[in-house]
């Protein structure tokens, strides 16, 4: 950091850290246990989908890397916001292929230089009484926080909560609530 920016009070940000993901597997087994929200087996990558060829060869790439395992297909979905959704979808049971498949997604488009145009990658949970809940890692702060719909247009956040609270030392969570941004009709919940 400059001189200039500690004047000022700018602070760099925090530099993505997709390692963080392969922490979801056991914060998921702590889940399980603790609140008995099961894995769903769908994840899904969102970003601004840049116009132009260049993304439509990425695209092709994320889908030969993970047909090199006999892995998943990639479907892509827009939401309501104009983003744009790679969805993976497992066998529940394989949160950590679902990491896995996720983080090459995620390191594809960052290393073909879409890094900019990343949001966000859900993980999706069910629980008991079906009860949707999402884990979502934020990529451009390299943390996580959990997102609980309840309806179109509301949200659980005493489950959020206690969700952060059971998964505090499992997952690197965002300090600031004003950044557990609502993904309404996100894919995967």
């Amino acid at each position: 950091m400059g001189f200039f920016d500690s004047l000022f009070g700018r602070s760099k940000p925090a530099r993505p850290d997709l390692d963080q993901l392969f922490a979801m597997p056991g914060a998921a087994l702590t889940l399980e246990a603790a609140m008995d929200y099961r894995p769903t087996g769908v994840g899904a990558v969102a970003f601004r989908k840049p116009a132009g060829k260049a993304f439509a060869a990425v695209q092709q790439e994320i889908q030969d890397l993970l047909d090199l395992d006999s892995g998943p297909k990639v479907a892509v979905e827009e939401d309501t916001f104009g983003f744009t959704w790679l969805v993976v979808r497992k066998d529940p049971s394989d949160t950590p292929g679902l990491v896995t498949d996720l983080h090459a997604i995620n390191a594809t488009l960052q290393d073909s230089g879409f890094g900019p145009t990343l949001l966000c990658s859900l993980f999706g949970f069910a629980g008991p009484d079906g009860q949707q809940l999402a884990m979502v890692y934020l990529f451009k702060q390299g943390t996580f926080y959990p997102f609980a719909p309840v309806s179109s247009d509301r949200r659980d956040n005493m489950l959020e909560l206690q969700v952060r609270d059971e998964l505090g030392s499992d997952l690197r969570f965002e300090p600031e609530l004003g950044r557990w941004f609502a993904l309404w009709g996100a894919p995967g919940l």
